[in-house]
């Protein structure tokens, strides 16, 4: 049995989380992430390391980049990388940064830094899959799911971003918002209201139940994006 292999399960990713020291102050950041992450890699996202490079498999963009151990976690766990990298994570020679790099480490689609770059790209992934008319062998077009905090929708590229993808019907595009109340200006409504006004579907459920996220991640029929709130209080 790999190492890797030995650390494949949900309750294994505190364990590989633990590996990885030195950016305590991200860890609220990090561990709001964790149940969402592990389901979409776990149940939702057609990926996998031998199809990580594949024109039809789904992509996943972390837009909310910063305190990204969870998400190393989670792709130990699931065979993009050796656990024993993880331990070394942020040392000069270590793929592994405060921010993933997309060149650096297998399985990454895009390197995430100043918050609100990953919604404008996920939806020009989209329509790219789109335009090439990239469907698998069962018809289904890929997925392009974008994961965003509360806050970071205070910039204004994802402003433009959610009324362009609504008013395009944007299909394959999902957004998953972790809402913290961490957001400064919040919204009327709440997000979830903020993404229906421009003509997307939403959704909100609790962010650390699985079976109610991987419901929540189940395609829109409606010819519109999917927006799921993704509440985490703790």
């Amino acid at each position: 049995m790999t190492i890797t292999a030995a650390f494949s399960r949900y309750a294994d990713l505190p364990a590989l989380i633990g590996l990885m020291e030195g950016d305590e102050k991200h860890n609220g950041a990090s561990a709001s992430t964790l149940d969402v992450l592990w389901v979409l890699y776990d149940r939702v996202l057609d990926v996998t390391p031998d199809t990580a490079e594949a024109p039809d498999r789904d992509r996943f963009l972390l837009s909310k980049g910063h305190g990204p151990a969870a998400y190393y976690a989670v792709l130990a766990a699931k065979g993009f990388l050796d656990v024993p990298t993880l331990r070394g994570w942020t040392t000069f020679d270590s793929p592994l940064g405060h921010h993933p790099d997309r060149v650096l480490v297998p399985g990454i689609e895009i390197g995430s830094g100043s918050l609100g770059h990953g919604m404008p790209l996920g939806l020009g992934m989209a329509l790219g899959l789109r335009a090439q008319r990239i469907r698998r062998a069962d018809g289904t077009e890929p997925r392009v799911v974008v994961l965003v905090g509360d806050g970071e929708l205070d910039e204004g590229s994802n402003h433009e971003a959610i009324a362009a993808a609504g008013r395009l019907g944007v299909d394959n595009l999902t957004v998953v918002a972790i809402d913290n109340d961490s957001a400064t200006h919040g919204w009327p409504g709440g997000i979830g209201r903020r993404f229906e006004v421009e003509g997307w579907e939403a959704r909100e459920v609790n962010g650390r139940d699985h079976t109610a996220l991987h419901d929540a991640f189940v395609p829109s029929r409606s010819g519109r994006p999917l927006a799921v709130v993704a509440r985490v209080r703790n």
